[in-house]
């Protein structure tokens, strides 16, 4: 009897066991379908934007030098100080050009002189050749001392405005209204015309130009969507600049020319837009990021996640009537906004695609929204 009992226990765990295995085995073999997020491809306007580096410089940055060489006896303005056109910067040693102007006029007064004896000398001459006093050789002499002295006053005079001028150059005054630059020289140095770094930069703030380059490609884009260049530039939005602390500058932009040539370097077309500068907040010299807007009408866009990058193309799922996902290669636009991007070629309105996930979809595979 008790074999018996052993024997039915083995039994009853073996059978057991059995229908354990056969239920996990079931259990396993009953797969859900997976889920994804599908959407419909429908045509639409969208507006992106693309960052580039800038460079902001002033309406106007004119380095200022000396015309004459001299110590600098002194500095009348400050680093960062406005400035009106005209206005005294610099003042250069005045003695030597003080020097050189009064030993001009008194030259001068001595040609005038001399241009006064010999005017007497002519026309006593020429009433003695009237009276046939003297000969014709005699008064030509006289004519031509007159002469002389004649151009020796002209020249003499010429002599005066020179170190006049020369004397005005060391009182050396702002070309532009503006704001004053760095100052890298002080009372005492010697400075000149042929100095490698100017006395200051004056630069006219109130309106700022801002430099950024876009691609040859994009360019002729832009003038193929326009009839020329210059509507090309009039067609671009306004612009927004990033400052370097990543704020956004509170005016907008616009952008009025383009360089007439490719840079051989980069392949870049530069474009420059102005930006008004009321609180002075910009300065020359700064650097930023020119947001550009772009604005596309009645294209198809997919969300990034719905693309899968195959080297240098794209693949997304179409999701037909039977849930079945079915890869298919698209074309698409360099611009993104990093969330979507817009379809050249391979889709059409209306169908229906995996917008997330589309990575971890396989081709054929049923899919359940």
């Amino acid at each position: 009897m008790k074999t018996l009992s052993t024997l039915l226990t083995i039994m009853s765990l073996t059978a057991m066991a059995l229908l354990s295995s056969c239920s996990g085995k079931k259990q396993q073999g009953a797969m859900p379908t997976p889920t994804f997020k599908t959407g419909k491809v429908e045509r639409q306007d969208i507006t992106l934007t693309q960052k580039y580096s800038a460079t902001i410089r002033g309406r106007q940055d004119i380095d200022v030098y000396p015309q004459v060489a001299g110590t600098l006896q002194k500095l009348c303005v400050t680093e960062g100080q406005k400035v009106t056109k005209g206005q005294t910067l610099f003042i250069i040693d005045q003695v030597p050009y003080q020097a050189a102007l009064n030993t001009a006029e008194a030259a001068q007064k001595a040609a005038n002189a001399a241009l006064a004896t010999a005017q007497l000398t002519y026309d006593s001459k020429k009433k003695l050749f009237d009276q046939q006093i003297i000969s014709d050789v005699e008064l030509q002499t006289a004519n031509n001392t007159l002469l002389t002295a004649k151009a020796q006053v002209a020249q003499a005079d010429a002599q005066v405005v020179n170190a006049r001028n020369s004397l005005s150059y060391t009182v050396v005054k702002s070309p532009a209204n503006g704001v004053v630059g760095t100052l890298p020289y002080r009372q005492g140095a010697l400075v000149s015309s042929a100095m490698p770094q100017p006395l200051t930069t004056v630069s006219d703030n109130n309106e700022m130009y801002v430099y950024f380059s876009v691609s040859e490609a994009q360019f002729l884009q832009m003038v193929r969507n326009n009839n020329n260049v210059e509507e090309a530039i009039a067609s671009i939005p306004e612009l927004t600049l990033q400052l370097v602390d990543g704020s956004e500058y509170e005016h907008k932009g616009k952008v009025e020319s383009a360089s007439g040539v490719v840079d051989r370097n980069t392949g870049s077309v530069q474009l420059r837009a102005a930006f008004t500068n009321p609180n002075h907040i910009l300065h020359s010299g700064s650097t930023g990021n020119v947001i550009l807007p772009a604005e596309y009408k009645n294209v198809i866009v997919v969300p990034t996640t719905a693309a899968v990058q195959l080297q240098d193309k794209y693949k997304v799922f179409v999701v037909d009537k039977d849930s079945i996902a079915h890869s298919q290669i698209i074309s698409i636009m360099p611009q993104t906004n990093g969330k979507q991007y817009i379809v050249t070629s391979g889709l059409n309105g209306g169908e229906e695609i995996v917008s997330e996930g589309a990575g971890m979809v396989k081709e054929g595979q049923k899919v359940k929204n």
